[in-house]
C-alpha cells in the first residue's frame, strides 16, 4: 500500500512554490500535491520513473514534469521555503559518500562532466553538507567520491554567518582555521595528530556534532539519494533539495 509523506502543514509551506498554480498565468498544471508525492515515491524507493505507480499519473508526463521544475529551480525554492530560519549559533560540516548505480552513469559527456570519481568503493558521488545547530541542511556542494572533504568548503561558508564550526579531523586544515580565525569564529574542528601545534577545542560542543551524522542517516533513507540513480548532477541536486526539504519542515 502506497502511503503519502507530506502532512497539510508542510504542503502549505511548498504550494506557493509549484508551478501551475491557478494564479500562474497561462496553462494551469494537474494535482500538484500528487505529482509532488510522486516525486517523493521515486525518491524514498529508489525506483525507475518507469515503475511510478498508476494512480500518481503517466510516468513520462511526471518525469517531464519533474525535469522542467528542475531547469526552473522549484525544489531549490521549496527548500529555501522550508528552511528560512536556520540556527546559526553554530554550524557543521561533514561528508557522506554515496555509489553510483549503473543507471546514475551514462550522462552526456561522461562522469567526469558530473559530480562522479572513482574511488575504493567503485563510481561514488560525495555530498558534502553544512547544517545549521540543530543539524538540519543549509547549503551542499557535490564531489566527484575520491576528491578531499576540504575542497568545497569554501563555497559553503562564502556569506554565511555563524558563532562556531564542529567538523572531523578530515576539516583540520590551515586554510578553514584561518578562514574561522577572520570571520572571529570558534574553531571546533578535531585535530589531526599529525598537528605540529593542536589547537584547545570545546569538547562539550563538539559532542553535538553527531547532529550532522544523523541528518546524512535521514537523507539515506531516501533510497534513490543513498545509491545516485540521477546521471546528472542537476537532478541528484533536485532530489536531495527535496527531501532536506522535507526534513526540515518536521
Amino acid at each position: 500500500m502506497d502511503r503519502n509523506i507530506l502532512t497539510d502543514a508542510q504542503w502549505a509551506k511548498i504550494e506557493p512554490h509549484c508551478l501551475g498554480k491557478r494564479t500562474d498565468p497561462g496553462r494551469s498544471g494537474g494535482d500538484n500535491r500528487r505529482f509532488m508525492e510522486a516525486v517523493l515515491w521515486i525518491a524514498r524507493t529508489g525506483s525507475p520513473w518507469r515503475d511510478l505507480p498508476a494512480h500518481y499519473g503517466n510516468w513520462s508526463t511526471a518525469f517531464r514534469r519533474f525535469s522542467d521544475w528542475r531547469k526552473a529551480d522549484v525544489f531549490k525554492r521549496i527548500f529555501d521555503a522550508c528552511s528560512d530560519d536556520p540556527d546559526m549559533e553554530y554550524a557543521m560540516v561533514d561528508a557522506t559518500i554515496v555509489k553510483v548505480h549503473r543507471h546514475g552513469q551514462g550522462a552526456k559527456g561522461g562522469p567526469q562532466s558530473q559530480a562522479i570519481g572513482r574511488s575504493k568503493g567503485g563510481m561514488t558521488t560525495k555530498i558534502l553538507a553544512l547544517t545549521d545547530a540543530f543539524g538540519n541542511l543549509v547549503r551542499f556542494e557535490l564531489l566527484p567520491g575520491h576528491r578531499f572533504d576540504t575542497v568545497g568548503v569554501e563555497p559553503l561558508l562564502t556569506g554565511i554567518s555563524f558563532g562556531a564550526l564542529l567538523a572531523d579531523k578530515a576539516f583540520d586544515s590551515n586554510s578553514i582555521v584561518d578562514n574561522l580565525n577572520e570571520r572571529g569564529a570558534k574553531i571546533v574542528i578535531s585535530q589531526h595528530p599529525r598537528r605540529s601545534k593542536p589547537l584547545d577545542i570545546d569538547k562539550e560542543i563538539y559532542k553535538w556534532r553527531h547532529l550532522v551524522e544523523n541528518f546524512f542517516c535521514k537523507l539515506k533513507e531516501f533510497k534513490r539519494i543513498a545509491m545516485r540513480a540521477d546521471k546528472t548532477d542537476n537532478s541528484f541536486k533536485a532530489m536531495i533539495y527535496l527531501a532536506a526539504a522535507v526534513i526540515n519542515s518536521k
